[in-house]
């Protein structure tokens, strides 16, 4: 990974608790991360489901939280065009998609829509089936960091 791309890669992961869509305050008073996850179900459908990042003491600084570390092979910026729609794909790999800017939703089973806007992060896995629809919002391009899992 470039230097630029790590550079973008951690200024997006510091800021999510911040900015994100999905975060939420708990009664405690901390911050609540919620991903997204996109699945197939067994009838081959793309089901979404909200999960919330479980937080612990951070190793160096307790008094900070982090999440358990996952693995990535890297990661990529990726613009899609505003007005754009793409019916019926799968993920192409497990991956986050960590929205930048712009707007646009995703389109699962049973008619749900999950609103894509900035701060709001996805877990793609929904690499097999019918897949989902994307569609980007007519006012500008949509703009996502994609970070592929490593294969467990």
């Amino acid at each position: 990974m470039t230097p630029i791309a790590r550079l973008g890669f951690a200024v997006v992961l510091v800021s999510l608790p911040i900015v994100s869509s999905g975060t939420r305050v708990s009664s405690q008073g901390h911050a609540r991360m919620v991903v997204t996850r996109l699945y197939t179900g067994a009838d081959g459908q793309s089901y979404a489901e909200d999960t919330e990042v479980a937080w612990q003491p951070a190793q160096l600084r307790p008094e900070l939280s982090e999440s358990t570390s996952v693995n990535v092979t890297g990661a990529r910026f990726l613009r899609w065009p505003r007005g754009f729609v793409w019916t019926g794909h799968p993920a192409s790999r497990r991956q986050y998609v960590v929205i930048l800017s712009g707007r646009g939703e995703v389109d699962v089973a049973g008619g749900k829509k999950v609103q894509l806007a900035p701060g709001r992060v996805v877990l793609a896995e929904d690499v097999s089936g019918r897949g989902h629809v994307t569609r980007i919002g007519p006012d500008e391009d949509l703009v996502m960091l994609l970070v592929p899992l490593a294969q467990q």
